[in-house]
C-alpha cells in the first residue's frame, strides 16, 4: 500500500507528465529542431580569399544574423553601386519557417551562417536549407525572379489501399496552393505546409507551389509523408503521427522514469 508522501509523489509525477506530453503535442514547433540540416547546394567558381567579394559576403552574413531577430525575411546586394567590381558583388537573402518565433529565428539563422560558410567554402554562390530556415547568396543577381528546380526531396514508404488518407492528402495539397507565404493545412488525419520566399510575387508564389504539389505527387506517389523543396518554395505533407510526435515508447519511458523519482 502506498505511503500518503508516495502517493503524492506519484500523483503530481503523472499530472506533471500529462502536461509535458500535451504541451508538446500541441506545440510542434518545439519538437522541431529548427537547426536540422535537409540539403545544401555550392557553386563550382570558387573566389579567393582576401578577394572583394569575400568582404561583402562576411558583410552579408552578419547582416543577415542581425536583421533575423527583427524579421522573418529579408534581401541584400552588397557592393551593388559601387567601387566594388562585378564579381565582388553579393546578392543574398534568408528566410525563416513562417511559424518561428524570432527568438528560433535568430537562433536557425545564426546557426546556418556559420555553417554555410563551412560546407560550401570559398563559393561564389550557395545556399542551404536547415529545417528552420534558410540562406542563399550568388554573386549574380537572382533576386525575385522565379526559379522552380528541383532541389531536394524525400519520400516515406508507401501507403497502400487507404481511399480515406489520399482523399485527404488531396484536399491538403489542394489548400496549400493557395499559399501566400507560407501556409499550414490539415484535413482529417493529414497534415501539411507550404512556403514560398518572400521576394517572389503572390502569383510565381503560387505558381511555385504548384510546381512542388505536382512534383510530390510524381515523386513519392504513395507516400504516407514527403517533402519537396523547389529553389523558391516547398511543400510538405504527412500522415498524423509520422512528424512531431512523442511516441508510445517515449512517454512509456518517461512514465517510468517520473514514478521511479
Amino acid at each position: 500500500m502506498l505511503r500518503r508522501s508516495s502517493y503524492l509523489q506519484t500523483y503530481s509525477s503523472f499530472f506533471f507528465l500529462f502536461f509535458l506530453f500535451f504541451s508538446l503535442r500541441c506545440n510542434n514547433v518545439s519538437l522541431v529542431k529548427a537547426n536540422v540540416f535537409i540539403y545544401s547546394g555550392c557553386s563550382q567558381e570558387k573566389y579567393a580569399p582576401t578577394s572583394p567579394f569575400e568582404t561583402n559576403l562576411n558583410s552579408f552574413l552578419a547582416s543577415v544574423v542581425s536583421f533575423s531577430s527583427q524579421a522573418t525575411y529579408n534581401s541584400f546586394a552588397i557592393g551593388n553601386g559601387s567601387s566594388t567590381p562585378p564579381e565582388g558583388t553579393v546578392f543574398g537573402l534568408y528566410q525563416c519557417r513562417g511559424d518561428l518565433k524570432s527568438t528560433d529565428c535568430y537562433s536557425c539563422i545564426e546557426g546556418a551562417a556559420t555553417q554555410i560558410g563551412l560546407v560550401c567554402r570559398y563559393s561564389y554562390g550557395a545556399s542551404l536549407q536547415l529545417e528552420g530556415c534558410y540562406i542563399h547568396y550568388e554573386h549574380m543577381d537572382f533576386l525575385g525572379k522565379l526559379d522552380t528546380s528541383l532541389r531536394y526531396k524525400k519520400c516515406s514508404k508507401s501507403v497502400n489501399n487507404d481511399v480515406e488518407f489520399f482523399s485527404r492528402r488531396d484536399e491538403v495539397l489542394a489548400d496549400l496552393q493557395t499559399v501566400i507565404g507560407f501556409k499550414v493545412s490539415r484535413s482529417g488525419l493529414v497534415q501539411g505546409f507550404a512556403q514560398c520566399l518572400g521576394d517572389l510575387s503572390s502569383g510565381d508564389c503560387s505558381a511555385c507551389v504548384a510546381n512542388a504539389v505536382s512534383e510530390l505527387k510524381s515523386l513519392c506517389g504513395s507516400a504516407a509523408a514527403a517533402d519537396v523543396f523547389l529553389a523558391q518554395c516547398y511543400a510538405r505533407y504527412w500522415a498524423s503521427g509520422y512528424y512531431n510526435e512523442l511516441s508510445p515508447g517515449a512517454f512509456h519511458a518517461l512514465l517510468i522514469f517520473f514514478l521511479r523519482n
